[in-house]
């Protein structure tokens, strides 16, 4: 069986004291990425900082995760993250969830959550990293949102019936994404995780997904959106890059999602549209432009006939990226194309060995790196233990 995870979210009431229904729990990643490396001039600044030249073992994630009811309305959801970066500095306690959640129903249905939170844009951008297969997200949807997270307001409804599923396809291995309602609506900062707003405007975000089932198979599509203005922090411009109107640019972007949860085989692939900041190698300026790229992953879920805990999840994702990632120096400029093969192994409900094998073509291009074109091959390995 696999490990039971909880959502994150209100769970239903009882008698017991808060602090009885308290919980404590979380994961820790540590890596690999150097073995049958071809280049290490290939690096993704966003993926995972120990790609390439001066990576070595590392710890990924180093998660503690609190939680719990306060009553049958308030739920409160901590995450500090052991295993962040800030330069060369590494394994850096790090917050990147505290909020609040709030019912305005009997039933909870209706709910808002106050607090520094996931943005609820995207499939694979609301899974843990916990659940999911690739080592890390996709670069097309995730440089929407820098480490998922931002500080707001966000709405959540979802009907009880299907706020009842979203935890069995997690608990029941089938790579959910949690509890993000069935429509989202929510206002932040738009400046990402713990960083301090940089303009009176906030960013507006909305998202409407469902999960329906089809004979034997549960299907999820999605669509959402968001936009707002994104000002370009001092510490992640280059002295002398041009821009207009101070740093201040249009941030704007849809997307469509589609999940096919795995029974055995699963589908899920994601696009998205939009605008925002991006460097121009030409002219050493940093303007509004088009952006566009998205993911397929496709993948198995294989259940050991001999031990009921372990399972096997193969995988391929092939991806594209055309556009800028704000929260990089100079909002630097990408065009990526990616394949990642791989394997996740869960031994049991407590201990994960996963191998992956990129291929990959990027150019990523700042003031100070111009005509940066990297191109290789690196097999990557990931042990992850639950607790």
């Amino acid at each position: 069986m696999a490990q039971k995870i909880q959502t994150d979210t209100i769970k239903p009431a009882s008698k017991k004291n808060w602090y009885e229904s308290f919980s404590i729990r979380g994961y820790m990643q540590v890596r690999y990425n150097r073995l049958l490396e071809t280049n290490e001039n290939l690096k993704c600044e966003q993926c995972d900082r120990s790609w390439g030249a001066g990576g070595g073992f590392a710890i990924r994630r180093g998660r503690i995760i609190l939680s719990g009811n306060l009553s049958k309305n308030v739920y409160f959801y901590i995450q500090p993250d052991f295993g962040s970066a800030i330069g060369t500095t590494q394994n850096i306690f790090q917050l990147r969830d505290a909020y609040i959640d709030l019912g305005v129903d009997k039933k909870n249905e209706f709910r808002f959550r106050i607090g520094q939170s996931k943005v609820p844009y995207g499939f694979e951008n609301m899974q843990s990293s916990q659940n999911r297969l690739p080592l890390d997200r996709n670069d097309a949807m995730n440089s929407a949102v820098s480490n998922e997270r931002d500080l707001g307001v966000f709405f959540y409804w979802a009907p009880e019936k299907i706020r009842e599923k979203y935890p069995q396809f997690i608990n029941d291995n089938r790579k959910g994404s949690g509890d993000y309602g069935v429509f989202a609506f929510g206002v932040y900062n738009g400046q990402t995780a713990n960083r301090p707003e940089q303009n009176k405007k906030v960013h507006v975000v909305s998202r409407l997904s469902y999960p329906f089932k089809i004979k034997n198979q549960v299907i999820e599509p999605g669509i959402q959106g968001y936009t707002g203005k994104y000002v370009l922090p001092v510490d992640v411009r280059t002295s002398g890059v041009k821009a207009a109107s101070g740093f201040a640019f249009r941030d704007e972007r849809a997307a469509l999602s589609l999940n096919l949860y795995p029974n055995p085989i699963g589908l899920l692939t994601e696009y998205n549209w939009g605008r925002g900041p991006q460097y121009n190698p030409e002219k050493d300026s940093i303007e509004v432009k088009n952006l566009r790229g998205g993911y397929a992953t496709l993948y198995g879920r294989i259940k050991s006939k001999s031990k009921k805990d372990m399972f096997f999840f193969p995988y391929t994702r092939i991806q594209h990226y055309n556009g800028g990632k704000k929260h990089e120096l100079d909002a630097r400029s990408y065009s990526v194309k990616e394949i990642e093969m791989g394997m996740e192994w869960q031994v049991n409900r407590f201990f994960e060995l996963t191998a992956a094998y990129t291929i990959s073509k990027r150019r990523f291009e700042d003031s100070k790196l111009r005509n940066n074109y990297q191109q290789g091959n690196l097999l990557r390995l990931q042990a992850q233990l639950n607790f």
